[in-house]
């Protein structure tokens, strides 16, 4: 089980949501859900398919709107603050999307490279050379500098994908599904990678997920949704010591842990 990362600041809350309701239709999918992210810390969301969790994270970044709660990020009110806030706030986040989001008609250089042209003015070509090349050592794909999205495999892709969204240094890491539709040794180097960008670039991160492994491994904390609701809390042994709750038991047999 993953230790507790030792820069976490218990009293610092980067996010904190209240009361937070959202509904499709008559289908309730949030039904009140409280939580907060602490700085420094992997916060797990664990749930089945279908539960809300990507959802949830949508709503924090503020591409989705809420029904009803707070959702405050980094200081921010975000369901009260205007669109260039929003806009600046969005900045801060780095969302990690489950299909890695890559433009297939970019190189992997080019793909790295937009968000910064975009976004952060008057950088000499040396200086948006040396934050592509830095960032591409950071997650181990230096060597794929030069190639197309088509050529590289799903684990590659989304390593891409998480460099992508670390090359303006956020100071808030969203992973949707970061294991998703991977083999289990990637799945393994994935979830390394996740501890060694909360360790290098002190992210706080939330993950979304389904899969226990990853919750496991990456997991400083574990919130479990269920129904709707954030059900329980705590550490992995936390969460599935709760053999009473048939959810709970049913979720634990159906994934491999070990």
């Amino acid at each position: 089980m993953k230790e507790i990362f030792s820069k976490i600041n218990h009293q610092h809350q980067v996010i904190s949501i209240r009361g937070l309701k959202k509904s499709f239709d008559d289908f309730d999918v949030l039904k009140g859900v409280d939580m907060e992210l602490r700085q420094g810390e992997n916060l797990v969301v664990l749930g089945r398919s279908g539960t809300g969790k990507s959802v949830l994270i949508k709503i924090i970044a503020g591409l989705l709107k809420a029904d009803e709660g707070t959702v405050n990020v980094l200081g921010q009110e975000i369901t009260k603050i205007s669109e260039r806030k929003l806009d600046s706030i969005r900045l801060k986040l780095g969302f990690s999307f489950q299909n890695s989001a890559l433009y297939d008609s970019m190189s992997v250089r080019e793909n790295l490279e937009f968000p910064l042209k975009r976004h952060v003015k008057n950088l000499s070509r040396k200086e948006i050379n040396s934050n592509v090349e830095m960032i591409l050592e950071a997650v181990g794909l230096l060597q794929a500098i030069d190639q197309m999205p088509a050529e590289l495999s799903g684990g590659q892709r989304k390593r891409i994908g998480i460099a992508r969204t670390l090359i303006l240094k956020p100071e808030i890491m969203l992973y949707d599904e970061p294991t998703a539709g991977l083999d289990p040794i990637t799945c393994i180097e994935i979830n390394k990678l996740i501890n060694e960008v909360q360790a290098r670039f002190h992210t706080s991160s939330i993950i979304i997920t389904h899969d226990l492994t990853c919750a496991k491994t990456t997991g400083d904390r574990i919130m479990m949704l269920l129904d709707g609701q954030f059900r329980y809390n705590g550490t992995f042994a936390d969460i599935f010591a709760h053999t009473e709750d048939e959810r709970v038991k049913l979720f634990y047999d159906y994934n491999f842990v070990e």
